[in-house]
């Protein structure tokens, strides 16, 4: 295959700019330094971060396109300034009334970039321990109700998921026949 290729390169016209290429290839391995000449199969390449060529490609980066939040300094933040009560409505998306909701977070501790919720919640009469976690990066929540919440129509198994914290969730059933519905909160108390 390689023969075939230098026999069609051989007969190329002499202003193509493939034959210029191979006609150069000569002069370009003269130039590099004998160390890069020669690389045996298993050898390692050194690596001089002081050369021009890598320096200059260091300068090229922008310092602006790095990402310089901290979610896990978030977290940390959210766990002393979350307010720590909430109050709003749970509407079925099937046909049924708004409950009004009460939730009280007892505890928020920062794990890396997480913040474990512990707390209550109340939904119209019925009251239930709840457990759950928080992305500092993404804003995302994820809440289990722990207690018999099925009086509420909420099933155990099924999980509140908002992608704005607490402000608005939605409850996803553990089954396909309940479809679900709408939490919505507001802080209510800071401490």
């Amino acid at each position: 295959m390689a023969m075939r290729a230098s026999v069609m390169l051989r007969f190329q016209p002499a202003g193509s700019s493939l034959w210029g290429l191979m006609a150069a290839l000569p002069l370009l391995a003269a130039a590099l330094p004998a160390q890069a000449q020669a690389i045996k199969p298993g050898a390692m390449v050194p690596f001089d971060p002081t050369s021009p060529v890598v320096r200059s490609q260091l300068q090229a980066v922008q310092t602006d396109t790095v990402e310089q939040f901290d979610p896990v300094a978030r977290a940390k933040a959210l766990a002393k300034d979350l307010p720590r009560r909430w109050s709003g409505t749970y509407l079925p998306k099937t046909a049924g009334t708004a409950q009004s909701v009460r939730l009280d977070l007892a505890s928020l501790t920062p794990v890396g970039q997480m913040l474990v919720i512990k707390g209550t919640m109340t939904i119209g009469s019925l009251t239930s321990p709840v457990q759950g976690n928080i992305n500092a990066k993404s804003d995302q929540l994820d809440l289990l109700l722990l207690g018999d919440t099925a009086a509420a129509g909420l099933e155990p198994g099924g999980v509140f998921q908002g992608l704005q914290t607490f402000q608005l969730s939605d409850w996803e059933s553990p089954r396909l026949t309940n479809t679900g519905g709408k939490l919505q909160l507001t802080a209510t108390a800071r401490r």
